[in-house]
């Protein structure tokens, strides 16, 4: 199974480290310096999870010259649900116009679910179950944030990415996946549930009431640095392959340094991947396929070529996935072939 293509949507607002400096003890020089950031997307007040991850759907849609309507299973990765009940997804399906397709919600701790709830979309393909996948990937990270609370506000933005996946030829698409979680450093980043008050003592809310966003930046750091490099040779080593057989690697963008810590650990040059980190921020399971995106609409992945895809964040947890790109001619080559026994 191979991505036919990707959908992208981001929120109109943009928020600049000046904007932060008017409400955030904290400013614009050490952002950058130290996250990388310089702006991010926030989701209007009436904007929700599913109302990005259908302008997503829409959009991978459009790029595959399908309709919502020629999809037939939904699985939104979030971490951000519209509702407790029912799926997210169902919502997606209901407003991007999947009509009769089947979804379900995967909630694989936010910033891994980039690996992850793709993973789960490619098993159901594989299987035979549904022909065509699309996996939305969607968090309005920023409703979660108490505005107060530098270390989380600086670093999110809000965004989706629609990841639509076929059949393909054989040899091309994804490959081999390796996933791990480590539950010792559950708290090292997390939405934590717990009452907080204003300096007047009144009820402090994030939009999902008592539930707020929380982490330790070197926790993270010492974390994706000191292992997501070892888990992406170990998928690499599996194939017979190292870091220079690939040529493009799609990391999450937790911190445009951690981003670039990694690819130092594997001894690979910058070039050899794309950073959008800066313009939107963290945008969690969204921020992988976000980058595929860029790459492809900058000309810069091509049928063919390897891609490694390294999503890592809460649980704490890690996925890696190998994919030989697609080209548009190997997709539907079962179609091709069924048509042309009928035509004999």
């Amino acid at each position: 199974m191979g991505i036919r293509a990707v959908g992208a949507y981001l929120p109109e607002k943009a928020v600049s480290n000046a904007d932060l400096e008017e409400i955030l003890l904290t400013r614009d020089d050490w952002i950058r310096e130290n996250i990388g950031v310089e702006t991010r997307r926030v989701a209007a007040d009436d904007e929700w999870t599913s109302d990005l991850g259908a302008r997503a759907l829409q959009d991978a849609c459009a790029r595959a010259g399908i309709t919502p309507a020629d999809v037939d299973l939904v699985i939104c990765g979030t971490y951000t649900p519209d509702n407790m009940a029912p799926p997210t997804a169902m919502l997606i399906i209901d407003k991007a116009g999947a009509t009769g397709a089947t979804g379900f919600d995967v909630n694989s701790g936010a910033c891994p679910g980039g690996v992850f709830a793709l993973d789960v979309g490619a098993k159901y393909v594989a299987s035979g179950a549904f022909r065509r996948v699309a996996v939305v990937m969607a968090d309005v990270s920023t409703k979660t944030l108490d505005w107060k609370d530098t270390g989380p506000a600086v670093i999110f933005g809000d965004g989706a990415a629609c990841c639509l996946l076929e059949p393909c030829a054989p040899g091309t698409g994804l490959g081999p996946t390796l996933l791990r979680s480590d539950p010792k450093r559950y708290r090292a980043v997390w939405v934590a549930r717990e009452e907080r008050r204003a300096r007047d003592g009144r009820p402090q809310r994030s939009a999902f009431g008592d539930n707020f966003a929380q982490l330790s930046g070197p926790a993270v750091r010492e974390f994706a640095v000191g292992e997501v490099p070892g888990l992406i040779r170990e998928l690499l080593a599996d194939g017979g392959l190292t870091a220079s057989n690939v040529d493009l690697f799609a990391l999450h963008q937790a911190n445009l340094y951690i981003v670039h810590g990694i690819m130092e650990a594997l001894g690979v040059p910058l070039d050899r991947t794309v950073t959008n980190v800066r313009k939107y921020g963290n945008t969690s399971g969204a921020s992988v396929p976000l980058v595929l995106r860029e790459a492809l609409d900058a000309g810069g992945l091509r049928p063919g070529d390897l891609v490694v895809l390294a999503a890592f964040g809460s649980g704490v947890s890690m996925g890696a996935v190998l994919v030989r790109w697609c080209g548009e001619d190997d997709f539907g080559a079962e179609d091709r072939r069924a048509g042309a026994v009928r035509a004999r």
